[in-house]
């Protein structure tokens, strides 16, 4: 007779194999990225009757995402199209009293502008003028006005031949940069009659975020409209992060007041209902030396009382904190195991998690979800392993989701990869990540196994749908996504404890991960790829360098191959002067800077490697790129390196994203044989 366990064992793998139905349904491929639609951006009416999304579909022929708002009444999920004429539109905003929606999308020169609609019905409106463009804005309480966020214009130069001149300072921003940063500041404009005033000025600046990260902090306004809470960055040439603060500026007068003697780290300030108490995002204790662990804190606006974390026995890193309409509690949302987990979190009291069931909310470095600011009504973006994007409804905090839209209708004529999480032991450590089956999947045969690292690291890999892992499921692998050190998703401790071990510990997990698997009778021990983007690419450098026989193949995006490199030429020289305790010219730092760079065992790669990245990547500069190429070449290791054009960390049009993924693939198809699927 089997043992309970086996017999547990065998029904979970029963479970994996597809129905004879997903038998006859066609494997997800490189056609299916047309008809991807992409359902983000949520905005609740005030009463929650109503939900606005903005959605999106690739072009081609453009190679542009062409997007429109849709509204969706949250009793019926009945959808219908709110703007037609243009392509790009976004961020939209109900009024406070729910009857006009403001977004942003471009005007006739291309500057991103405010528009207006009213729900009743009719064209929409366009508000802002402003020369520079409009960043991000909000709603004035009384809705008669909105602030919003723009940059200054150049400074103009004097001087016989000035308009020739092209030097400008540089702080510590990345090699790519080819003007000063311009501050951003506040601005005011009427509803009724469109006069624009400005509120702030100086040489200090908003908070702005290049992607991929967080949003930028937004403006949240006093409900007496007499205050406005934002994030201030005093020295924004600097790249200092600890000049970041949360400041409260005097509408009226614009005097303009720090909220906490701490003055560091600060952002995402966000005004009670009462106006009484601002929230707002901070590292734990308003240290970066603990791996950028953010929790939620709350301070009066009054002063008095110091401020405090509300969010610290969650033990998660938090990039969301929304107010329930009550003013005593917060929706918070972060990474957890491999899902995101989103709770109500009492200023004074433990938090109590939302069922979302298998759903997994869209985001990382902050989460699409929202609240209805009177009903209380919470409504998110999300996916499943087998399904793309759609909108979701709680019409109360202990309420199951309903899905209200179906966009992505056709996956459900697709044999999708399934997909489950896995745990092992690492170190002292508890892991987890998650491994997707190829369409079809028997026990009975033997598959090679392809490694998909996620960035980050502050990041995780989590039961949702991915087009690129459905892609190599879909090629008959394995696809294993393992959560490492550094993972923001199993606690505050494992996240920190990639900080001065940015590659060792991290591989040691990863490896456990990879003998986990080579365990199971299917899984080809002899056939095994790493592949990875970004924080990804270090990872996949840094196993192929010091795991020489482990790999069939290897792919490298964007990788960050020198800590040296990343310091000088980069836009992080802050975050990684504090995960390395300071710079690497100072203090006899560069031994550990050298030692933790995958570039130093870059002769022991063995693996035939693809390498990729885009030529002018502000995040990862393609120098390390470059040298990992060169010091496979130079010793004999078969490679090819790919650049993509832009300044970005990765192409994100439609032609160049579904190119990416079509390489990236067909590399390890070459090289994995996975031809033969021996029984």
């Amino acid at each position: 007779m089997p043992s309970a366990r086996a017999t547990i064992r065998a029904l979970a793998l029963l479970a994996l194999v597809s129905s004879p139905l997903a038998a006859q349904q066609q494997r997800f491929s490189l056609d299916h990225f047309r008809r991807i639609v992409g359902v983000s951006g949520v905005q609740l009416s005030p009463d929650g009757r109503t939900a606005v999304v903005t959605v999106s579909r690739p072009n081609y022929e453009t190679d542009k995402f062409e997007s429109a708002l849709h509204a969706v009444d949250v009793a019926t999920g009945v959808a219908h199209q709110l703007t037609f004429e243009r392509k790009s539109v976004g961020s939209p905003r109900f009024s406070p009293d729910g009857q006009t929606l403001a977004f942003l999308a471009p005007d006739s020169a291309d500057h991103t502008q405010i528009w207006l609609m009213p729900m009743t019905g009719g064209d929409a409106r366009r508000l802002t003028s402003h020369h520079s463009g409009v960043e991000h804005f909000a709603w004035r309480p009384d809705g008669h006005a909105i602030a919003f966020a723009a940059s200054d214009s150049a400074a103009k130069r004097e001087g016989e031949g000035a308009k020739h001149l092209t030097t400008f300072t540089v702080g510590d921003q990345d090699i790519f940069l080819r003007q000063a940063i311009a501050p951003q500041h506040i601005w005011l404009v009427n509803t009724d009659d469109r006069t624009e005033r400005r509120l702030t000025n100086g040489a200090w600046s908003l908070e702005f975020v290049l992607p991929p990260g967080s949003s930028p902090s937004d403006l949240s306004w006093a409900k007496d409209g007499k205050t406005i809470a934002f994030a201030q960055v005093v020295a924004p040439q600097s790249g200092k992060l600890d000049s970041v603060h949360v400041a409260l500026l005097d509408v009226a007068t614009g005097a303009i007041r720090p909220l906490t003697t701490a003055r560091r780290f600060e952002n995402n300030p966000v005004f009670s209902p009462d106006g009484s108490t601002i929230a707002y995002w901070q590292p734990r204790d308003g240290r970066g030396d603990l791996g950028w662990v953010n929790e939620v804190y709350v301070a009066p606006l009054a002063g008095g009382a110091a401020p405090r974390s509300v969010t610290r026995a969650l033990d998660r890193n938090l990039f969301g904190a929304q107010w329930m309409p009550d003013g005593r509690s917060l929706l918070v949302v972060g990474n957890d195991a491999t899902g995101v987990g989103a709770w109500i979190q009492p200023i004074d009291g433990a938090a109590r998690r939302l069922d979302t069931g298998e759903l997994v909310i869209n985001g990382a470095f902050g989460y699409d979800i929202a609240v209805a600011e009177r009903a209380g009504t919470i409504a998110f973006t999300a996916t499943a392993p087998d399904r793309p994007s759609e909108l979701y409804v709680m019409d109360t905090p202990t309420s199951k989701p309903r899905k209200l839209t179906d966009f992505n209708a056709w996956s459900r004529d697709v044999a999708w990869g399934k997909m489950e999480r896995v745990t092992w032991k690492a170190d002292s450590w508890s892991a987890d990540g998650t491994v997707t089956y190829p369409p079809g999947f028997s026990a009975e045969k033997k598959y090679p196994l392809v490694l998909l690292i996620h960035g980050g690291p502050t990041a995780s890999s989590k039961m949702s749908f991915g087009s690129l892992a459905q892609l190599m499921a879909a090629e008959g692998w394995i696809v294993f996504q393992p959560n490492y050190r550094g993972s923001d998703n199993l606690g505050n401790a494992y996240q920190a404890a990639i900080v001065g071990d940015a590659g060792a510990g991290p591989g040691r997990d990863v490896m456990a991960g990879v003998a986990m698997l080579r365990g199971r009778p299917y899984v080809d021990k002899a056939r095994t790829a790493v592949t990875g983007w970004s924080y990804g690419g270090f990872m996949t450098s840094w196993l192929i360098g010091n795991y020489p026989n482990e790999w069939r193949a290897a792919m490298a995006g964007a990788p960050v191959t020198s800590w040296e490199d990343m310091y000088n030429f980069g836009d992080g020289s802050v975050t990684i002067r504090y995960a390395f305790g300071g710079s690497p010219w100072t203090e006899g730092r560069m031994k550990a800077y050298r030692e933790q760079s995958p570039i130093t065992y870059a002769t022991q790669i063995k693996a035939p490697t693809l390498v990729m990245s885009n030529m002018e990547d502000f995040r990862v500069p393609p120098t390390q790129a470059f040298a990992l190429y060169r010091a496979m070449k130079d010793n004999g290791v078969e490679t090819q390196f790919i650049g993509f054009t832009g300044r970005t960390h990765s192409s994100a049009d439609p032609v160049n994203s579904r190119e990416r993924a079509r390489l990236w693939v067909d590399w390890v198809k070459r090289h994995i044989d996975n031809a033969a699927l021996v029984p």
